[in-house]
């Protein structure tokens, strides 16, 4: 049993975390913290967990020791507090962006601004799993996962490393979200968009999460990913389609690069049915599961691919991920609260 504590689990991200690990067997949830709502219940903002627990808000000025602790507060939060809290704890895993990317100077790039911590970003390990899960097992540290960049990099993954998609062509992804993408309280800065129908269009420094997904594939070459994102009807979930061409492949390369690719990876399956009305991957059937649903459309006519992920962009593009961070990191079963299938219809 290891005591872990949320610091910032007042936002979705945080109340995602607090729901799965009050079902870890192996995690006593010693603390919650949020500054907005000191002294109150979990379930007075988290409603969904009424009965569940009787924890209440702390501020961080109470935060004490832990075995592991959860950051996850505002982009740029952590960065700038970061040696206090590994005083208080041996492991930590950030869900927000601070430690996603290696390099200080790309960091700047993407955010903005100068990274608060540069001599930090080595010594946390990236948090998908699916990509990096060697490094992750027995880590101190682990960054959290972006949503989109979650799906983008999951899409092409299996012909990245089958060696059929490689770096010689522009990756265009185009990714419908839910509003849940934009936080509990979304600001005009959120680089999310917060209503249905808003795009970010692509940019020449781009989306933030394609730095993410460039470092993650960069074993392979320098891709060149260009995102859209738009907000639609939707509260949870993230879709991606990755468009390229991909002349003269058949249909059993595919399937043998996404058996290889994810045969023993127990959160990703390979959903490509010819036939009824879940033929591919779709986002309402993963709310409030770890899983990442894979595929993909192939026109052998013109060798037009669409590559495709769906995803919970507050499960496995967030906090799901970082609970199975926190089980390879401790040696626990890395399934460990993490089996909920979602719910149909």
């Amino acid at each position: 049993m290891i005591r872990v504590s949320i610091v910032g689990a007042s936002g979705y991200a945080g109340g995602e975390l607090l729901r799965l690990l009050l079902d870890h067997p192996q995690v006593e949830i010693a603390q919650i913290t949020s500054e907005s709502f000191a002294g109150k219940f979990a379930y007075q903002v988290h409603p969904h967990l009424r009965g569940r627990t009787q924890l209440r808000f702390v501020g961080q000025e109470a935060l004490e020791a832990c075995d592991v602790l959860f950051l996850a507060l505002p982009h740029g939060a952590a960065q700038r507090q970061i040696a206090n809290y590994a005083a208080l704890a041996a492991r930590i895993i950030d869900l927000s962006a601070d430690f996603r990317l290696r390099d200080g100077g790309v960091y700047q790039q993407y955010y903005g601004e100068a990274h608060n911590a540069p001599e930090w970003l080595d010594r946390f390990a990236y948090g998908l799993p699916e990509t990096n899960r060697a490094a992750l097992e027995g880590a101190a540290y682990a960054s959290g996962v972006g949503c989109n960049a979650t799906a983008v990099t999951l899409a092409v993954w299996a012909l990245v490393r089958a060696g059929i998609l490689q770096a010689d062509q522009p990756l265009f992804a185009d990714l419908k979200v839910g509003s849940s993408e934009a936080g509990r309280s979304p600001t005009e800065s959120s680089h999310h968009p917060a209503r249905a129908g808003v795009v970010r269009p692509f940019q020449m420094t781009g989306h933030r999460h394609e730095a993410e997904v460039r470092q993650t594939l960069s074993a392979y070459g320098h891709f060149d990913i260009r995102m859209a994102v738009t907000s639609v009807e939707l509260v949870r979930g993230a879709a991606a389609a990755v468009y390229v061409t991909l002349p003269g492949i058949q249909e059993k390369e595919f399937w043998a690069a996404y058996r290889a690719a994810w045969n023993d990876s127990p959160f990703v399956r390979v959903v490509h049915d010819k036939a009824g009305i879940h033929r591919h991957p779709e986002p309402r059937l993963l709310a409030g599961t770890n899983y990442a649903d894979v595929g993909w459309e192939y026109d052998p006519a013109t060798g037009r691919a669409a590559l495709l992920c769906a995803i919970d962009n507050l499960g496995k593009g967030a906090s799901g991920s970082a609970v199975q961070c926190l089980n390879l990191m401790c040696g626990f079963e890395e399934t460990t609260a993490l089996t909920f299938s979602g719910f149909y219809p």
